[in-house]
């Protein structure tokens, strides 16, 4: 289990904690980020300020914070 933000670029898993407080913990369910969703890293900025991610085929875009909060186990990743 690692978060968002330690995993590379094309790395899938199935989210199995989020760690946030409201109102971040709201905003991404609301985005259908929840336990058992399944994400992809697609991208993300050079400073990794900002996360792009596809989650059950719909593209999302995350803050750090957000990110961070957010713990995958990965099922496959990208060399």
């Amino acid at each position: 289990m690692k978060p968002i933000t330690a995993c590379k670029i094309g790395c899938e898993g199935v989210i199995v904690r989020i760690r946030a407080k409201e109102p971040i913990k709201g905003r991404l369910f609301s985005l259908g980020l929840a336990k058992g969703s399944h994400v992809k890293i697609l991208d993300h900025t050079l400073a990794k300020q900002t996360w792009e991610i596809e989650s059950d085929g719909t593209k999302i875009a995350l803050r750090d914070e957000e990110a961070e909060s957010i713990f995958i186990e990965p099922k496959e990743c990208a060399a």
